[in-house]
């Protein structure tokens, strides 16, 4: 005899026991709590070049949570207390942040208050599905302003002085105080947005896409995270030497609109790089596994 399938079962889970009712309430209410805080991060994303990647980030943290969906819902949803308390912490620490004027608290509470609101809504289980995204979400944040200035000067000095030796080497004289470059025709200044912290953030946000997508090993994710760090300064610094070479020859192309190009062209071999660093390493841990 042939067995009787029950159709019923076989429904997609993702279309079953969804409480939108529920998660478009909290969306709504945390959407209007944070408005405020929303607007301006917005706005710093519009202004700042160092955070032009912030519009990004929410689009590819949504659609990565969205191809998550149905495993996420096939998940049975187990309430859990502490998201709540996180949500509430989150909210105590939005409301200390903006009598500091802390705008860093005041944004990472936004974060706080999604993992929360995951965790209260669907449990431990749902939350660890959804943890990638949500992690993600940490990077349309700014970093402080203290530890912006701690990273960003010490990358100027070293953009500088890899540039004063790379010009050196090839023949152009080059005197260098500090982060500014005196060549024959003109001085070059190495300032915040040519310290190569933009593409730094750029770079590895997006590594850490990259690996998402492409790589399935933990360890060769973190590997990746890790690489953009030395390619990102090695870029910039490369960034810097082209730009003495061609205020050299012809100073007008060291500024403006070509100055800009420039960097967006370094970043793309930047990127190559890390792909190319990503192959190189998965030869070398094929190789290795097949000797052993």
């Amino acid at each position: 005899m042939t067995p009787v399938v029950d159709k019923t079962l076989e429904r997609e889970p993702s279309s079953v026991g969804i409480p939108w009712v529920t998660m478009g309430w909290f969306a709504t209410l945390l959407a209007l709590c944070y408005l405020p805080v929303l607007v301006r991060l917005v706005g710093q994303w519009n202004n700042d070049e160092d955070m032009s990647h912030g519009f990004f980030v929410p689009v590819l943290a949504a659609y990565i949570a969205w191809q998550n969906r149905d495993k996420f819902f096939a998940e049975p949803a187990r309430p859990n207390s502490w998201g709540l308390a996180l949500v509430i912490y989150a909210a105590l620490q939005v409301c200390l942040a903006t009598l500091g004027a802390e705008l860093f608290l005041a944004r990472t509470a936004i974060v706080l208050s999604l993992i929360g609101s995951v965790w209260f809504l669907g449990g431990t289980r749902r939350l660890h599905i959804m943890a990638f995204p949500l992690f993600l979400l940490f990077f349309m944040v700014p970093i402080p302003a203290i530890l912006y200035n701690q990273i960003t000067f010490p990358l100027q000095i070293f953009a500088s002085q890899a540039a004063e030796w790379a010009l050196m080497t090839i023949g152009i004289p080059v005197l260098r105080e500090g982060n500014v470059l005196e060549l024959a025709g003109q001085k070059l200044s190495v300032v915040e947005a040519c310290s190569g912290i933009r593409s730094l953030l750029t770079l590895s946000f997006l590594a850490l896409v990259y690996g998402y997508f492409f790589e399935k090993k933990n360890w060769m994710r973190v590997l990746l995270f890790v690489a953009t760090v030395p390619i990102a300064i090695v870029a910039n610094a490369s960034r810097v030497t082209l730009t003495g070479i061609i205020a050299e020859y012809k100073p007008s192309l060291a500024h403006g609109f070509f100055h800009s190009a420039e960097g967006w062209v370094i970043f793309m071999v930047a990127l190559l790089i890390l792909a190319l660093f990503h192959q190189i390493a998965e030869r070398i841990y094929k190789v290795t596994s097949a000797a052993k």
